[in-house]
């Protein structure tokens, strides 16, 4: 039913995720509500598919983000004993849910889009500098795009006044199915923490499936297989 969303405008394309349920809480709603989608889509922004950006990536279809926002929601929002919650979007690319977790993570928090290749970091940046409340965000420090190798995750400082919340990340998002979960990945994940990752399900990478990674206080680690889907691989950078 996913693919039945589409609308004519951003806000009637985020009420048919909410009427079908799969935006559920109001706060993800109203996130997706500020993010207007064709600031990051070239091509039939409001439509529910994926679509190409270039560079031999995509933008994922909105209900694929809707899921990837519902599932680490709890991990995402500021609390009284986590201020300032970090997250890592792996395989940034257009720099939509980049700019989707900075609307949910607080004043406090930190997003950090990993990219590797420069003209898809340096997309995402110029795409959320179409509106004035994502140039915002990343004039304040909020967001930062990186460039490097997202299988090896990212050890990003923390902000000055803020060395005690560590480095590890609250959320890590990957954007491109991966071979395996790579351990660097779970290793910076914090505790408790979330990951939204999808791998193959096979050497040949002919299916692939989207993973829950919960990580508790106590650093156990649970895996949940929550559909099949089919996503652009995280790879080299082209040669």
């Amino acid at each position: 039913m996913a693919w039945f969303c589409s609308g004519r405008t951003n806000s009637q394309l985020i009420e048919n995720l909410w009427r079908r349920g799969l935006i559920t809480d109001a706060r993800a709603k109203e996130a997706f509500l500020k993010v207007d989608r064709a600031n990051y889509s070239p091509a039939s922004p409001y439509e529910d598919s994926p679509q190409p950006i270039g560079h031999q990536a995509t933008i994922s279809a909105p209900h694929m983000h809707a899921m990837a926002i519902e599932n680490v929601m709890p991990y995402l929002l500021p609390s009284e004993t986590n201020p300032a919650p970090r997250v890592l979007d792996v395989g940034s690319g257009s720099g939509y849910l980049t700019h989707l977790f900075a609307e949910l993570v607080g004043e406090r928090g930190l997003v950090v889009g990993l990219e590797h290749i420069p003209a898809l970091q340096n997309l995402g940046e110029s795409n959320m500098r179409k509106s004035v409340e994502g140039s915002r965000l990343l004039d304040s420090g909020k967001v930062k795009f990186r460039l490097g190798d997202g299988r090896l995750g990212w050890e990003e400082p923390p902000r000055r006044g803020e060395e005690k919340l560590g480095t590890a990340w609250d959320v890590i998002h990957v954007g491109a199915s991966a071979k395996e979960l790579h351990p660097s990945l779970t290793e910076q994940l914090k505790a408790p923490g979330c990951m939204f990752i999808p791998i193959d399900d096979d050497e040949r990478g002919i299916s692939q499936s989207i993973w829950r990674i919960s990580k508790d206080k106590d650093g156990r680690v649970v895996k949940k297989n929550l559909c099949g889907v089919r996503y652009v691989k995280l790879t080299d950078p082209p040669a």
